[in-house]
């Protein structure tokens, strides 16, 4: 039996966070917010668009967008993605909770996110931030 996995959050590299989760959430008609970190946050029914600001232009080769897959087990999630063909290109970043995340490539090269969120302490916080703006500006 393999772990679930799914996708966290949508993510977007940028140099303006407030600028695009508010452009995003009039757009959708969704609760948005913004903090300096993680960035913006719009809640797309359910789906977390994550807006952070990174010092690369958008010119870079860096991934402008990526996936954020959450895994049950890090360790059994890395396991799996690499046998599938993925590449691991990052550190596994803890954070005070035990859980984090650690950049990898698929076989195209396209980076993503295996992320792991003991409690929910990730999602509980992007849901905290759409929900201290409210409704947003729809």
């Amino acid at each position: 039996m393999s772990a679930k996995a799914k996708i966290q959050e949508v993510t977007f590299d940028c140099a303006d966070a407030e600028r695009l989760a508010e452009f995003y959430g009039k757009l959708l008609g969704r609760p948005w917010g913004y903090r300096f970190a993680p960035g913006g946050v719009v809640d797309a029914d359910g789906l977390h668009l994550l807006f952070q600001v990174v010092p690369e232009p958008k010119s870079s080769p860096k991934n402008r967008l990526h996936l954020d897959i959450e895994v049950d087990d890090i360790h059994e999630g890395l396991a799996r993605a690499e046998t599938l063909g993925a590449t691991r290109i990052g550190e596994f970043h803890q954070d005070p909770s035990g859980g984090g995340y650690v950049v990898m490539q698929d076989p195209e090269a396209n980076e993503f996110c295996l992320v792991s969120q003991p409690g929910g302490s990730w999602t509980g916080l992007l849901d905290a931030i759409v929900n201290e703006r409210g409704q947003g500006d729809s």
